[in-house]
């Protein structure tokens, strides 16, 4: 059971959350805040698997909660959730050590594919977050194209799991997209980073477009 706290200011989003979650056999919702401040303690004392954390809220916001939450050092992660531009907060959300990024206007399929992805130790942006990233990064520091050559070492099915994951596909989404288990796609996930010498996903979105080789 995937033990989910949700923290937005507003009663009718986490309503709706509420009656999203209630109905998946796999997640439970173990409390709700209305403010950052909140969701830290509830954190503390709860020990949620994953916090759906809104960034605007009164007081303590989502961002510096987050921060909170991850210098705690509990095993909890955060996927952060949010009405406003992602090119405000995908990278403040990411460095404060979220592992997600959803918008309140993400399908509902999206919203519970992250939270599973988030749960079992994967980052999880979605396409729009991921090219915000991109977009930051390259500007921050612009690389030229590479050679494919680049990408040698890769195999095949490790070549099409590589542009999926640049596209800012979640395992799960990978799985259902190339027809294979989940776990076989954990597998060509790490055996990537270890073939490139990547950390995580975000340096594999990173990588692939400063060398050009997002499709």
């Amino acid at each position: 059971m995937i033990r989910v706290l949700l923290v937005d200011d507003q009663p009718i989003v986490r309503a709706g959350l509420r009656t999203l979650l209630g109905v998946e056999s796999d997640i439970g919702i173990v409390g709700e805040a209305g403010n950052g401040r909140d969701a830290v303690r509830l954190t503390l004392d709860l020990r949620p698997d994953v916090v759906l954390m809104d960034v605007r809220m009164p007081g303590i916001d989502g961002i510096e909660a987050t921060k909170q939450i991850m210098r705690s050092g509990l095993r909890t992660r955060v996927c952060v959730l949010t009405t406003y531009s992602v090119d405000d907060y995908v990278v403040d959300a990411l460095a404060a050590g979220a592992s997600g990024f959803l918008l309140k206007t993400d399908a509902p399929d999206r919203i519970l594919a992250t939270i599973r992805a988030v749960a079992q130790g994967q980052f999880s942006l979605g396409a729009e977050a991921t090219a915000a990233l991109v977009a930051r990064s390259l500007a921050a520091a612009p690389v030229a194209r590479a050679s494919a050559d680049v990408l040698a070492g890769l195999t095949a099915r490790e070549r099409q799991v590589f542009e999926l994951i640049a596209g800012g596909l979640s395992n799960a989404e990978i799985a259902q997209r190339l027809v294979v288990g989940e776990g076989t796609v954990k597998t060509h996930v790490a055996r990537i980073l270890m073939k490139l010498g990547l950390r995580d996903r975000i340096q594999v979105v990173v990588f692939a477009h400063r060398n050009g080789l997002a499709g």
